[in-house]
């Protein structure tokens, strides 16, 4: 996992191939005028997805895991709290193998705070809890880059 600020994801170039292209698109783009939708950027391999949606309290919020892809999460307007957990610390609940995604429980190990500026990247091994209400439910609109790791 890394939490960082936006302005600084190019100091993360050099782990990974994808997670460079990924890097090289956000720092060159921006976010804001973004419509809620599907973008590519280089195929299957690293894909920008932008979400519109409301909160929720955190027993209503969907823990998840993925193997073969890791997520880079913006918040773009709103805020919400992200938790996440080591994925030897949650139990499967489903695995949909071809849309790369696990369901999990467990117990939280951290939380983010998700603001316009921050960004959370979260790897395989990071099972991630998204979508959970700062206070009072609220809308977000989020991206959340898709990174193939292998």
């Amino acid at each position: 996992m890394i939490y960082a600020e936006l302005a600084s994801l190019d100091r993360y170039y050099g782990l990974g191939e994808y997670l460079d292209k990924a890097v090289e698109y956000l720092c060159s783009h921006s976010l804001e005028g973004l419509a809620p939708g599907h973008y590519g950027i280089d195929g299957d391999f690293v894909y920008l997805n932008v979400f519109e949606y409301e909160t929720v309290p955190e027993e209503q919020a969907f823990f998840e895991a993925h193997q073969k892809y890791a997520d880079i999460h913006m918040a773009v307007a709103g805020k919400e709290i992200m938790g996440v957990s080591d994925i030897s610390k949650v139990t499967v609940k489903s695995w949909e193998q071809e849309k790369d995604l696990m369901e999990v429980e467990g117990e939280v190990e951290h939380y983010m705070h998700l603001v316009p500026g921050k960004a959370l990247i979260t790897m395989p091994e990071d099972a991630h809890k998204v979508k959970i209400a700062a206070g009072k439910p609220s809308k977000v609109k989020k991206a959340v880059v898709k990174v193939y790791t292998g």
